[in-house]
């Protein structure tokens, strides 16, 4: 009976196909929502980690139960067994990357034999004092195979708020300026105008130290001052946009440097460039900011400026001053919030003043 196999064929087939779809769908949604995740938690907004986490579950939950429905419908484009395997490899490839979200909170470590503080660090990209705050090590080898560690999310410390505390006393604590703590995206506040702190909650410090303490690692925390304003870099076209000390590095919750000066000097154009964002558009955030297009793919963004010198269209050339460095938008005191981007995306702008 012909007809039979090749009904029995037929059937196989379809059932494959839809369930491959689904896959398909299923894996691209996963990727985007990553993607989507990862913009909201860096940018420099208001969003909190309750907010992204039931926000994009509820999201996911609503894609997977209309996954099979759309897969029913894109069926009806017809295909051939060919087509089949294609997508089956397509679904592979996208399961098969690997994708670095960021972490948002300590996380538990047993230690494995041949681990050393140095490698477990180097594991979860953390400096070794991190580790050994976090843990109260007392020495570099004072680990062994079934310990459990904390490792926290990024270089610093992990910090419950006493009564009486504040941002300020807290980074002043541990040798910070208090945009670090304001700039770490999974931190809450009881007031988030004023920054205020609830009793008992927890803050991560970004490349906060621990006082009084030997570093087994010093180079992760060198403040490094930064050359005169103007002056350029020998391996790129940048100019050092302003002076100050380095308060912040680039990281993957912090797309910029930031350059603190109580002295509140100028602020000058990295590059030569026209002026395509002068004003605070949107009341938070970045405050004033210019960003300004260099014309062969980069663009510079300058935040939290006290006052704009430029406007919109304006062209300026590289030194040209486009306003004072300041404390407007989400920010605690002054600084320089400076952003490179090529192409659309952030880089690292020490890569290209050093």
């Amino acid at each position: 009976m012909v007809w039979w196999w090749e009904f029995k064929t037929y059937l196989k087939f379809l059932l494959e196909y839809s369930r491959v779809r689904s896959l398909q769908l299923i894996g691209q949604f996963e990727a985007g929502k990553g993607v989507v995740v990862e913009g909201l938690t860096t940018k420099r907004g208001r969003y909190t980690r309750p907010f992204l986490h039931t926000g994009m579950t509820g999201i996911f939950l609503v894609g997977l139960l209309l996954a099979p429905v759309l897969s029913q419908a894109a069926g009806e484009e017809g295909g051939t067994g060919g087509s089949v395997l294609g997508m089956v490899v397509g679904y592979q490839e996208t399961t098969t990357s690997v994708s670095i979200k960021p972490r948002d909170s300590v996380v538990t470590y047993i230690v494995q034999e041949g681990d050393t503080v140095s490698s477990i660090a180097a594991k979860f990209d953390v400096s070794i004092d991190t580790i050994r705050w976090q843990n109260d090590l007392k020495s570099l080898d004072a680990i062994k195979p079934g310990q459990t560690l904390e490792i926290p999310p990024t270089t610093g410390i992990v910090h419950k708020v006493k009564r009486g505390e504040t941002i300020y006393s807290i980074a002043k604590k541990y040798d910070v300026v208090a945009q670090n703590i304001v700039n770490w995206p999974f931190n809450t506040y009881a007031d988030d105008e004023t920054f205020a702190l609830a009793v008992g909650q927890t803050l991560v410090v970004p490349e906060g130290v621990k006082p009084a303490e030997q570093l087994w690692d010093p180079s992760r925390y060198v403040a490094q001052k930064t050359p005169d304003a103007g002056v350029v870099s020998a391996t790129g076209q940048f100019a050092w946009p302003t002076s100050g000390q380095i308060s912040q590095n680039f990281a993957w919750f912090h797309p910029a440097v930031d350059i603190s000066n109580k002295a509140t000097p100028a602020i000058l154009a990295a590059d030569s460039g026209r002026v395509v964002v002068a004003g605070w558009p949107d009341n938070f955030g970045y405050g004033n900011r210019v960003v300004i297009d260099h014309g062969n793919g980069f663009t510079t963004l300058y935040a939290h400026m006290a006052s704009i010198s430029v406007a919109v269209g304006q062209s300026v050339n590289r030194g040209d001053v486009i306003g004072v460095m300041g404390s407007t938008g989400r920010s605690t005191g002054p600084h320089l919030h400076f952003e490179i981007r090529a192409n659309g995306a952030t880089v690292n702008p020490l890569g290209y003043l050093k």
